[in-house]
């Protein structure tokens, strides 16, 4: 559990049975009243932004999140096949799950794979890549 007095950006919280990142948050000490946190929240399974009020010291569940060294290692018509660092399990993406990161996956890759339960919600590529430029214009 955390407190809404300790939310940061990029905290991630579970509500309504899904996982949230904290995108903006602000405290607010009004001269009448209690505090309270305004916060806006972006789904980390569909990319929905929602703004969400909590008062201050509420408690809601933390995320827990697992990141797993994986590498990727070929694409499967349009399956990619990554493979985890320490078990050597393989586990199959498809396109929507990567996102746009597919342009800069190379064979042999090593990336970070977030994932909530048996879910994967994200793939984080290393600060920089290494690309062969094919064409270009004179």
């Amino acid at each position: 559990m955390i407190s809404s007095n300790d939310f940061r950006t990029g905290v991630t919280i579970e509500l309504d049975g899904s996982v949230w990142r904290v995108v903006e948050f602000l405290h607010v000490k009004p001269g009448k009243g209690s505090a309270f946190v305004r916060t806006k929240l972006k789904n980390v399974q569909n990319g929905n932004v929602v703004e969400k009020t909590f008062r201050a010291g509420e408690t809601v569940p933390q995320a827990n999140l697992e990141k797993l060294t994986m590498q990727y290692t070929y694409k499967d018509g349009d399956q990619f096949v990554f493979m985890d660092m320490n078990t050597f399990e393989e586990t199959r993406l498809n396109k929507p799950q990567i996102g746009d990161r597919v342009k800069y996956l190379n064979e042999g890759m090593e990336v970070n794979v977030i994932t909530w339960g048996e879910q994967v919600l994200e793939v984080e590529l290393p600060n920089s890549v290494v690309l062969e430029v094919i064409e270009t214009d004179p």
